[in-house]
């Protein structure tokens, strides 16, 4: 009996693998990253530079300030990360399998990341959305703040006040963004230490740090106006008249650059590319770490 349970357990373990390492390695890099996303999200919101923001967070509200929506930023990776790494390894993998073992072109493994990325916005926008309010929540008029505790309370609140379809809100942009994201990050990774092994014979450690921060570049100049627009629609609220400063995405994208210009919309890029350039190097170290440990427990 137990022989026979064991190539099932194989099987469901091999199929799992892709997405537990993804969400595991997204989790242990927003626990180092955190503080500069709650940065970059206040910068977006007009408190001002990186140096005054921290300053005014450590002064008005303590270190524990730099964790705000913690809880939130971990579901997300649990849910958003894994999905996306998961899915763009199966789907390089059915495509690689398909393409007869060959190393795919870059516009494949770019269609690969576009896909993964849609995908794990999908599943990662309930937390995605808290984690945002989250973070904004002391930028606000102290009687519009939402308090939300943790990130299961910023769920409940919001499904009960606003429905459970308002746990979706933002989701195009989101989605979106992920695409953009996803595309520059997954496709050139995978592209960049195909060159960096191969072209230039690195080794293993080289190649990986190399290869992640080629993606953490991409990944940020690619997807910041899409970030800058979700995080303008997720934390705008009502005026006294009950209308909404944007109608959608498109409007807030094009009411930005018409009332302040194109760059606008790449606020806060500094602080951005420090927090996801970072973030994306060390998920890739951490998978390739978690891989490495699994390869010699014979897992």
């Amino acid at each position: 009996m137990a022989s026979s349970d064991k190539p099932q357990t194989n099987k469901v373990w091999t199929a799992a693998k892709p997405f537990v390492n993804g969400g595991v390695s997204g989790m242990l890099a927003t626990c180092v990253i955190q503080p500069v996303d709650i940065i970059k999200v206040r910068i977006q919101l007009g408190q001002g530079s990186a140096l005054t923001v921290a300053k005014t967070m450590l002064q008005n509200e303590g270190v524990k300030a730099y964790y705000k929506g913690l809880s939130a930023g971990l579901l997300r990776q649990a849910t958003y990360t894994t999905a996306r790494l998961g899915s763009f390894r199966i789907l390089t993998n059915k495509a690689t399998q398909a393409n007869g073992g060959k190393p795919l072109p870059l516009y494949q493994k770019a269609l690969c990341g576009l896909t993964a990325g849609a995908i794990g916005a999908c599943f990662g926008n309930p937390a995605d959305l808290a984690l945002i309010r989250m973070q904004a929540d002391n930028t606000l008029p102290v009687a519009q703040r939402r308090n939300y505790r943790n990130v299961f309370h910023a769920l409940y609140r919001i499904s009960a006040d606003e429905g459970v379809l308002a746990l979706w809100k933002g989701a195009g942009p989101t989605v979106v963004r992920a695409m953009a994201l996803n595309m520059g990050m997954l496709a050139s990774y995978d592209q960049s230490v195909e060159f960096f092994r191969d072209s230039l014979h690195f080794s293993e450690l080289p190649t990986v740090v190399g290869a992640s921060a080629v993606s953490g570049f991409f990944a940020s100049a690619c997807s910041l106006p899409f970030d800058y627009v979700k995080t303008q629609i997720q934390k705008m609220q009502p005026d006294a008249e009950g209308k909404f400063p944007y109608t959608g995405p498109l409007d807030c994208a094009l009411k930005t650059v018409k009332q302040h210009g194109p760059l606008r919309l790449y606020t806060g890029f500094g602080v951005y590319c420090v927090r996801i350039a970072p973030h994306v190097m060390m998920t890739w170290i951490f998978l390739n770490q978690i891989q490495k440990l699994q390869k010699s427990a014979g897992l």
